[in-house]
């Protein structure tokens, strides 16, 4: 039993190599950082952006994992550390602006990806004629396009995302 949870450890912590690798791998090829670097005139400081951006995925991925750690509104109430009174008012007033933020920061780089890949879209013609792909790209499209939709719609209807599993 015991090596069974030491391969199972040893295949997240792959997977979760593999996909962090892609994610940075993506953010990369899009040019995504040097962008923010160049629109925000940091560009000297372009190496401590590239470690937020890092720290931030770890955090997100940390507090996903091990989401006992982020329950700090659960704390915050039942130690009525604002006072008795204005606990819950000032607590859930603070959690709405860190929502808003939060939708906020998201929003601009969800934006901000989708058109570096709208961008790196116009590749993909150029990248076709010359591999000599010419028939059945609109067929390979459709069925990348179909697989997704294949998934989703099993991650929804069986609820997933409910357990995970």
């Amino acid at each position: 039993m015991f090596i069974k949870h030491i391969f199972m450890a040893l295949l997240g912590a792959s997977f979760g190599f593999i996909v962090s690798g892609g994610v940075f791998t993506v953010l990369i090829s899009v040019g995504l950082i040097p962008r923010f670097a160049g629109k925000m005139h940091i560009a000297k400081h372009i190496f401590l952006l590239e470690e937020m951006v890092v720290l931030g995925t770890l955090a997100g991925d940390f507090l996903s994992v091990f989401s006992d750690y982020g329950k700090l509104g659960e704390w915050a109430l039942s130690n009525r550390i604002f006072g008795e009174q204005a606990t819950p008012g000032v607590w859930h007033a603070a959690g709405n602006l860190l929502l808003i933020l939060f939708g906020l920061f998201s929003g601009i780089f969800v934006g901000c990806l989708a058109l570096a890949i709208a961008e790196m879209l116009d590749t993909i013609p150029i990248f076709s004629r010359r591999i000599g792909f010419r028939h059945g790209l609109g067929f390979a499209i459709l069925a990348v396009a179909l697989g997704k939709l294949a998934g989703s719609l099993v991650y929804f209807t069986q609820g997933v995302y409910l357990y995970g599993g």
